[in-house]
């Protein structure tokens, strides 16, 4: 295997990603915006709140929202174009909403705060101060992740880290806390990429003659199951589904064949068992499978040890190297875009 044809921005994207949650992580010190979120947003005074975003922005916000409704919120997920055109009527004062786009001016995000007008009260998830969402939010919440070149990976695991740190603030929770308890993640991250290149040929021979990859998990891992499946289409224009492990086994398991990977996601303890007899389920059948945990046997599919509260940083890194096995076996440079482009501006 050459490692020559994926070479290129994409790949030093990635190698890249410690760096740019360090730059987060930074800019997150500096806790006067999360502080007056803290003062001005919480339980009480809204009915719900709604968490938007498309592609990545979207399914990175599962843990954000399994935290929120822990601590007495009612949180609502909405892919960005859903809300401004079928769920309008939520844009009122009662409602708070959460919207994450990494570039801020995708046509979705533009179209919802022109929509919006106001009305709801707007938390901007973004990279950039100078960007539509950050220059119409009520609230700003900047990943300062850097300039990236195509598909999402420092700007998503960036996202991440300011998504959590949120969540503190939202939660009534020790902000300098949460920082303390997200600080080592910089470097966990590094220690995982270190090892890029074996990690990147174990998976090219792993995904070798495979066709179509499902990627499953339960709770926070559908950030990283759903983001998964979709930088594998976009960087390696292979075939992927991102699902949860229950939908999994109500219909695709039945399609289980020679040919088909079904990479699972440990998750929490309180889950863990589940996939795991996910796991042996699928090696019963002439699919292949891996888990991507902790104490996976392969060390391309190991994730890092880490706090439990860095596990949907760090769950997206081994997707990452699939993404890369797959550009290598067809001959592509990864992360290359040929029809899309890195925002959005049309509907």
């Amino acid at each position: 295997m050459s490692l020559d044809v994926i070479r290129g921005p994409y790949l030093a994207d990635i190698l890249d990603q410690p760096q740019a949650l360090r730059a987060t992580f930074s800019n997150l010190r500096d806790q006067q915006a999360l502080e007056k979120i803290n003062q001005s947003c919480n339980a009480e005074r809204f009915q719900r709140v709604v968490l938007t975003g498309m592609g990545s922005s979207f399914f990175g916000l599962h843990p954000l929202s399994l935290e929120l409704a822990a601590h007495g919120w009612t949180p609502l997920m909405l892919e960005t174009s859903e809300l401004i055109h079928s769920y309008p009527h939520l844009l009122m004062p009662s409602t708070l909403v959460i919207a994450v786009s990494q570039s801020g001016n995708s046509v979705e995000t533009v179209r919802l705060m022109e929509l919006n007008a106001r009305l709801a009260t707007v938390i901007g998830v973004t990279n950039w101060a100078d960007s539509t969402l950050a220059q119409t939010a009520d609230f700003v919440v900047l990943t300062a992740a850097g300039k990236e070149f195509s598909v999402s990976c420092k700007t998503y695991v960036s996202a991440q880290l300011a998504l959590h740190v949120l969540g503190a603030a939202l939660c009534n929770s020790d902000i300098s806390q949460r920082l303390r308890e997200m600080e080592p993640v910089a470097q966990i991250v590094e220690s995982y990429l270190r090892d890029w290149e074996s990690h990147v040929a174990e998976f090219y021979d792993l995904l070798h003659p495979i066709r179509d990859v499902f990627l499953v998990g339960r709770g926070t891992s559908m950030a990283a199951a759903g983001t998964g499946a979709l930088i594998i289409k976009e960087s390696a224009h292979f075939h992927a589904e991102g699902m949860s492990s229950a939908a999994f086994r109500h219909g695709p398991f039945e399609m289980l064949q020679a040919g088909i990977l079904v990479g699972i996601f440990a998750g929490d303890r309180n889950t863990a068992s589940l996939n795991e007899g996910l796991f042996q389920d699928v090696l019963r059948t002439p699919a292949r499978a891996v888990m991507f945990a902790a104490n996976a046997q392969s060390p391309a599919c190991r994730l890092p040890d880490a706090p439990e509260i860095l596990r949907p940083i760090i769950e997206i890194l081994p997707v990452e190297m699939m993404t890369l096995a797959l550009a290598a076996h067809a001959h592509r440079e990864a992360g290359k875009f040929e029809r899309a482009a890195k925002v959005t501006v049309i509907e």
